[in-house]
């Protein structure tokens, strides 16, 4: 099964300045926190706030290109969670043929807000980060992975944006 996604924003984890791209469910009450790097966030920051460079940054070629080669990408999913790194997919349609490429989360991502293409988690993902009753695991039981998860409780919806990347 698949969980439709939007992009709430961008946020920075507090004990090491790493930008985290936050994925909100479209129909659930629940978010995917997925940790990037700094020019990947660049890249979501910038379509989000709708800033135009004058020569296109990577994932506008990227885009560009695909419209050129008049490639369709109707979604991109976040497919699967293996040690902590997160895997995605995109979904490309070509005149005579359809293909899958693999990719970083925030790379699919960023491309996906280029092209209005939607966004999904799959259900595997999310089940890994699930316990029980909607409750989400805490992997890292340090003083630093408490301080990270007493954070993350305590964002609400006005958090999400409000740091510029």
């Amino acid at each position: 099964m698949l969980h439709e996604m939007t992009v709430a924003g961008l946020a920075i984890d507090p004990s090491t300045n790493a930008p985290i791209l936050i994925l909100n469910a479209a129909e659930d009450e629940f978010s995917v926190p997925i940790w990037i790097g700094l020019n990947e966030a660049a890249a979501i920051a910038s379509v989000l706030q709708k800033i135009e460079f004058d020569r296109p940054m990577t994932h506008d070629l990227f885009k560009n290109f695909i419209q050129q080669a008049e490639i369709t990408v109707p979604r991109i999913e976040v497919c699967d969670l293996k040690d902590n790194t997160f895997y995605a997919k995109i979904y490309c349609f070509a005149k005579d043929r359809e293909f899958i490429v693999d990719a970083r989360p925030s790379d699919a991502i960023a491309l996906a807000l280029r092209l209005k293409a939607d966004i999904y988690v799959d259900d595997s993902v999310v089940q890994q980060l699930k316990v029980k009753n909607g409750e989400f695991e805490v992997a890292d039981d340090s003083d630093q992975g408490q301080k990270w998860t007493e954070y993350l409780q305590n964002l609400s919806p006005e958090d999400f944006g409000k740091y510029k990347i």
